[in-house]
């Protein structure tokens, strides 16, 4: 095998052992010929497709400054679409499955309620400094009274308009009432709803105000109204002392008795007893003893109103222990939770107030940003009180954890950029040729980088032109993954041309088309592969994989556009500037190679395609000082190359490899000998045909260095790994190996749990991440609703009633201990307040204080109220009939609310006893009516409300810490809903537990079927392409390899599955499609044994691939700056250890796969088995020439490909005339040096051996080298056909005619032979 400057196969080598790499449709012809058998539909396809290439890239080497200035304006054009990017951080549209139940469920509730409508809560946890301390101390708790409150003052001023807590904060409502006294103080009154461990002691009423003491007149002495020391009851007894003649204040009694509003914080412990304003009635006021803070504790605490402000023990305190009677003796944390209202709600309160009439227009985005600035001013206040030293406390917010999303999805500039410049430096490094400026590559790397880096921009922009929208996956694994699969092709063509480059051989017009011919078709395999399966991926129904889906697609496209277009155009100038002998990168010097001088007689055909190539000279031509050798007549001396360059003080002359034909520009040539011919004396040209002087330390030095500047991942791969992975104990050992591997990997797999931990998304030593650690250990509380929907409330009480009490089978539920739950659904308390209104009506009507026609003015307000729902039918049409007094009942004696009437009564509840209508949170909607005439008013009519298509139930969860506790709690409270669904209640959950881990249920089930998708479209992509299911079977088992062996290091290593690391198992396949498919192409394309056909593959795929992985690395490292933690567990190691595997299995298992299983070749020769027979020349026409002013119009026809090889004769048949020249096979080599008086730089320097003085006395001092060899040369005779252009003489007799053709023919032959 004849080997190039870098020791790789010269392109004789290539067009009989690589036939269907370099031009697939030679191979086509010869099995049609009947030299060969193989795939021939495979050949036919990527003939054709090469064919196309091939006008390409000679079209775009022709206009090569024109098609480069267009593409990057059409990429520059395609980078304007970045400025319509928009960033979606909202869980609800990026995890929450289109189309599913829950985006269903998450619509009906935003259809409903609106924009804004929920409420947030703020929350402050405080631990201990020291890992272990107990938190139950009276130091603790003041230090805690301390933040709450600081949290209670905190104000922020919008628009120039000062906004407190008092006024965004969720409150009780109070029933509306035409008296002074409801309207005025009880609004002033009404706290925040602040859930806190305090309020098991007096401080709590410290937190609750208000800021300035509500000023009351009385006749009893003015009062200043705070709830430090507040007694609701007194209050109102001291009322009805003070204004007799108020006639709603029993209502007003009777509401605060039901809500538990007694003596508020009065009865209860003071933390510090020695306080002043410590109230009398206390109960360690006198002893001044410290309270059993534990056992206070205990079981919970309870707001001002008892019964509908009951907090848990698990919503206050965290880390508990307790002793054998079940009292907390330690605990680890506190927390309060402080509920804004939403946007909408603060909207409406403040539509028509006076406070904001300043404004143009008060809007519910204006609204929105009041509540936002509050909560960031509320964690950095919050954040800022100092405790003690040995405690910490941590604010948290809904838009803290929003702003951190928004943050970690934003695109860090500073790290791609040193990731791309990492990638240019190493493809400057890595194609730069050190002992050769000239043919160095490394301007190519480095705008390949760049030109990718563009392309990536161009195709980001056009997605946000099409409106897709980033998020966390696509900004920092997108940039990284399109540019390392776009640099593995720019790797790829580049090595290609540095093949070229090595061999010559090929016109200069001809590089860039056969460069696109020959790697055309793999990059499009791939390209198509990788598109075809991200977009099949795009069919899981998660927002977020579907964005980088189809992300990933169009930018993979954009990448094949690019490389195929626009880099063989920066290629195509790179020629020019080797033809101009410039240094690479620094163009503007000139430098220097060693330049091939072949000695051959150049054909009739050559000289005219000299005259065609006048304007793009060939790479390889006899500089303008060099005559050419004289041509011998002599057809057994055939000339070899030689290279004659100065080193220091020494001539060295080399042997050259043979000049090397294309196939595309159809001359026949005979100067390449292959190596293996050479007598052993000649087998290492270098040494025979330099000095014989002995070599110096500097010399030796000298020649160190020049090999260790010729190692390269090539000579590597075809010198050392190649031949090694061909023994038998290495197959074996890697079988073994990665048998291993995959075993470890399947049982990793089984260790990997579903989930995401929030602390890994924020940045540590941060109070985000402080807080959310201690939250996840501690507390794991969060609210739930149960809502109901489009159901016949009044005929399914029952049902409804079941539903609420099945939640007490959830575990994850707070429950007290008698198994009730801490709140009551809106029907239960609904139901309460008409048995209470029953009952007192049926003292009323007993004493005769009601009666049929109506009451008498000794009748109670709530027996009134009695008597006037009793009254209503629910018929629009006759709404009143006072004849069911007697006989209708509130409640049934079944517990059913009257079906009838059922809506008058709710509108009449919810004006009556707002208290308890807030405290449900039922959220009714439509909402009630308003029933506010007066009680004791004549008029009977109660207005009738809508039916009722969305309410909802409070619960309480707890511990909802572990992925796989939440996901089952989940699935166990979906039974439940689904099963009432069913019964006629239609309902469904809701709630953050909902929205962010609900994805986890099917996320295995949606990553299984996207990889089932992606692998199976590589699989039907790769078998059409190739017409290969073998191959495709191949490739897709090792990319099922890479996944399991990618998904078993998560297990192993603690990364958890979410939505990022099953979008990166989903690029793993795109990835290793690059380190697969190349090489598997150049196997398939490859001749000779399956261990042969392994070597080849390596030899020419294994440093682009390795290049391109290495690069795509050294992008991703820059993910180890990143200040989230998220980033470098869950993309940087992820990302990292997929390409180390996908190198491992692309470059050593797949290489042994295909040398033991791996599918035949394309191509088989029928004869040698190792080597396709020498390509029969077709009809060659002879070319009419233009003038040469019209040069630039003339019409090329391509010559058909002319492959003759020394060592090969080959039996054709019968229907072609030939004969054979035989000659005794010898080589010899005469070397000669002639002395001159001067002479410097390098000189290249050729002659016969018949004429070496006459052709060397007219140049300077030179060191001539003579060889001449003999072979046996098979020579074939054909008749040219007419084609159009084509000049033949048809003058003369047939038998003159064809005598002048076989001259004609036969000439042509021998100088090629020459």
């Amino acid at each position: 095998m004849n080997s190039g400057q870098d020791g790789s196969p010269t392109s004789d080598s290539d067009i009989n052992t690589r036939t269907s790499w370099v031009d697939a449709t030679v191979a086509y012809k010869q099995i049609k010929k009947g030299k060969a058998f193989g795939n021939t539909c495979a050949l036919w396809l990527r003939g054709n497709l090469q064919e196309k290439l091939y006008f390409l890239g000679c079209f775009i080497q022709r206009h090569c400054g024109k098609i480069l200035i267009l593409g990057l304006i059409l990429l520059a054009s395609c980078c304007l679409g970045l400025k319509m990017a928009t960033m979606e951080t909202r869980v609800e549209k990026l995890w929450v499955e289109e189309g599913g139940r829950l985006e269903k469920e998450l619509e009906h509730s935003k259809s409903v309620l609106g924009e804004g409508s929920q409420s947030s809560s703020e929350i402050i946890i405080q631990t201990p400094g020291i890992e272990g301390t107990n938190i139950l101390s009276r130091q603790s708790l003041l230090t805690h009274l301390d933040a709450v409150m600081t949290a209670s003052k905190v104000s922020v001023k919008v628009d120039g308009i000062t906004w407190k807590l008092k006024e965004v904060c969720s409150s009780f409502n109070f029933p509306s009432m035409e008296d002074s006294l409801t309207s005025t103080i009880l609004p002033k009154l009404l706290p925040c709803v602040i859930v806190s461990p305090l309020d098991c002691f007096w401080e709590g009423s410290k937190v609750l105000g208000p800021d300035v003491p509500v000023y009351v007149p009385s006749p009893l002495g003015d009062m200043n109204l705070k709830w430090t020391s507040l007694d609701p009851q007194k209050l109102v007894r001291d009322f009805k002392l003070a204004f007799p003649f108020m006639d709603d204040i029993d209502y007003i009694q009777d509401i605060l008795t039901r809500a538990g509003i007694t003596d508020a914080y009065q009865s209860k412990s003071c933390l510090n007893p020695m306080d002043p304003e410590c109230p009398s009635t206390a109960p360690n006021k006198g002893s001044r003893q410290i309270p059993d803070i534990g056992a206070v504790l205990t079981n919970g605490c309870a707001g001002f109103a008892k019964e509908y402000m009951q907090w848990p023990e698990k919503m206050i305190v965290g880390g508990v222990s307790k002793n054998q009677t079940g009292y907390i003796t330690r605990a680890k944390a506190l927390q309060s939770i402080v509920q804004l209202m939403g946007a909408k709600e603060l909207h409406e309160m403040f539509k028509d107030d006076y406070k904001v009439i300043s404004l143009d227009s008060w809007t519910q985005e204006k609204a929105q940003n009041v509540i936002e600035t509050w909560q960031r001013k509320f964690v950095e206040t919050v954040s800022k009180v100092e405790g003690n030293k040995s405690e910490n406390i941590n604010a948290f917010s809904v838009i803290s954890l929003t702003d951190i999303l928004e943050q970690f999805s934003e695109i860090s500039v500073v790290r791609v950029a040193l990731g791309y410049v990492l990638m240019l430096v190493y493809a400057c490094i890595s194609l730069m040729k050190w002992s050769d400026s000239v043919n160095s590559q490394s301007g190519i790397g480095i705008a390949g980088v760049i030109l990718v880096a563009l392309s990536v921009a161009a195709g980001l922009g056009l997605c946000c032109a099409f409106g897709i929208k980033f998020n966390a996956s696509t900004t920092q694994i997108i940039p990284f993954l399109a540019l390392g699969l776009g640099v593995d092709d720019m790797f790829l063509l580049a090595h290609t041309f540095a093949e070229f480059a090595s061999q010559g051989g090929i016109p200069f017009p001809e590089q860039t088309g056969e460069a696109l011919r020959r790697t055309g078709v793999t990059i499009l395999l791939t390209s198509i592969t990788n598109a075809c399966a991200f977009h099949m991926a795009a069919i899981i129904p998660i927002p977020a994989l579907r964005a980088f889906s189809h992300q990933a697609g169009i930018l993979i496209m954009f990448n094949c556009f690019t490389i195929l277009v626009i880099f063989p155009a920066i290629i195509s100038l790179d020629l020019i500037r080797r033809e101009n002998q410039m240094v690479d990168v620094f163009c503007c010097f000139t430098g220097s190679t060693n330049r091939v001088i072949s000695l051959q007689r150049p054909s009739s055909g050559e000289s005219h395609e000299s005259e065609d190539s006048r304007d793009s000279p060939p790479p390889y031509s006899l500089p303008r000082d060099v005559s050419p050798p004289p041509y011998t007549s002599n057809p057994g001396a055939l000339p070899h190359q030689t290279i004659t360059r100065t080193e220091g003080d020494d001539v060295v002359t080399v042997l050259a490899s043979g000049q090397s034909e294309s196939p595309v520009s159809r001359n026949a040539s005979l100067t390449s000998v292959s190596a293996i011919s050479l007598p052993p004396s000649l087998n290492s040209s270098r040494h025979r045909l330099t000095r014989s002087n002995g070599a110096t330390c500097r010399q030796n030095c000298r020649d160190v260095r020049r090999e260790c500047c010729n190692l390269s991942v090539s000579w590597f791969a075809r010198t050392v790994y190649g031949p090694n992975l061909q023994k038998t104990p290495a197959k074996i050992l890697v079988i073994c190996l990665f048998g291993i591997l995959l075993g470890t990997s399947i049982w990793g797999t089984t260790k990997v749990k579903n989930g995401l931990d929030l602390t890994d998304v924020v940045p540590k030593n941060t109070n985000e991440y402080e807080f959310l650690d201690a939250q996840s250990k501690y507390f794991g509380f969060y609210y739930m609703y149960i809502v109901t929907k489009d159901a016949d409330y009044p005929e399914n009480q029952k049902n409804l009633f079941n539903l609420h009490k099945a939640f007490s089978k959830v575990k994850k539920i707070l429950k007290r201990e008698d198994g009730t739950f801490f709140t009551d659904s809106w029907l239960h308390l609904f139901r309460t307040w008409l048995y209470g209104i029953q009952s007192t009506f049926d003292k009323d009507w007993k004493t005769g204080a009601v009666f049929e026609d109506g009451w008498h003015d000794n009748a109670t307000d709530e027996a009134i109220l009695g008597y006037k729902l009793l009254v209503q039918t629910g018929d629009i049409d006759n709404p009143i009939n006072k004849k069911q007094v007697t006989t209708t009942r509130l409640v049934d004696s079944d517990s059913h609310i009257n079906y009838k009437a059922f809506y008058n009564y709710l509108t009449a509840w919810v004006s009556h006893d707002a208290l308890a209508y807030t405290a449900s949170q039922a959220n009714i909607h439509p909402l009630p009516k308003e029933f506010n005439t007066g009680i004791r008013e004549p008029s009977l009519q109660i207005p009738k409300s809508q039916p009722i298509v969305y309410a909802q139930i409070p619960f309480y969860l707890s511990d909802m810490v572990d992925t796989e506790e939440i996901t089952e709690a989940i699935t166990h409270i979906r039974s439940i809903c689904d099963m009432y669904t069913d019964k006629g209640m239609e309902s469904y959950p809701s709630g953050v537990p909902f929205t962010f881990w609900e994805q986890y249920i099917n996320l295995r089930f949606f990553l299984m079927l996207a990889l089932i998708c992606v692998l199976g479209v590589t699989f039907f992509v790769i078998t059409i392409t190739l017409m290969n299911p073998w191959a495709a079977f191949v490739v897709v088992t090792v990319l099922a390899m890479t996944v399991v062996e990618l998904f078993g290091f998560m297990g192993h290593v603690g990364i958890k599955l979410s939505a990022v690391p099953a979008v990166i198992l989903i690029v793993s396949v795109g990835i290793g499609v690059e380190f697969t498919v190349h090489i598997t192409v150049g196997f398939l394309t490859s001749i000779g044994s399956r261990n042969k056909r392994m070597m080849i593959s390596l030899d020419h795929m294994f440093s682009p691939v390795l290049h391109g992985a290495v690069s795509t690395l050294l992008g991703v490292t820059m993910l180890l700056g990143a200040d989230y933690e998220f980033i470098v567990k869950y993309f940087f190691n992820v990302l990292s250890v997929l390409v180390v595997l996908g190198v491992f299995n692309g470059l050593v298992l797949l290489p042994v796969l295909l040398s033991i299983i791996g599918p035949p070749g394309e191509v088989i020769p029928k004869d040698n088995p190792d080597r396709l027979p020498t390509p029969t020349p077709e009809p060659s026409p002879r070319l009419l020439r233009p003038s040469r002013g019209r040069s630039h119009s003339r019409r090329i026809y391509p010559r058909v490909p002319s492959d003759i090889s020394l060592s090969t004769i080959t039996e054709e048949p019968t229907q072609y005339s030939s004969h054979e020249i035989i000659f005794e096979p010898e080589v010899t080599v005469e070397t000669r040096t002639i002395p001159a008086s001067s002479s410097s730089g390098n000189h290249f320097t050729t002659s016969h051996h018949k004429n070496n003085t006459s052709s060397s006395s007219s140049l300077p001092t030179h060191h001539v080298t003579t060889v001449k060899a003999k072979a046996t040369v098979t020579v074939e005779v054909h008749t040219p056909h007419n084609l159009p252009g084509s000049i033949l003489d048809h003058q003369g007799n047939k038998s003159k005619r064809r005598k002048n053709n076989l001259d004609q023919s036969s000439d042509s032959d021998g100088s090629n032979k020459s």
